[in-house]
């Protein structure tokens, strides 16, 4: 099964919290509501060093993900 690389979840014991789980390496779990990341890896020191770029730019894209669908949604 091919995933998207990001999913919207929520739940209701966090009614306030708003989930992007990133599927992709680094594999994890934001809240965006306080930046809050659950990491679904396991890394090495040796892996630092990527982790931080990659990440970074994997939050950027999880936040404009968000904000583009809850765009759509406002749209419908």
């Amino acid at each position: 099964m091919t995933l998207p690389k990001f999913i919207l979840g929520d739940n209701t014991e966090f009614p306030e919290a708003i989930f992007v789980i990133h599927t992709e390496f680094p594999r994890f779990i934001i809240n965006l509501q306080n930046d809050e990341v659950e990491w679904l890896e396991e890394f090495d020191k040796e892996d630092q060093k990527e982790l931080e770029e990659e990440t970074e730019i994997a939050i950027e894209e999880a936040s404009k993900f968000y904000d583009s669908e809850v765009a759509q949604y406002e749209n419908d």
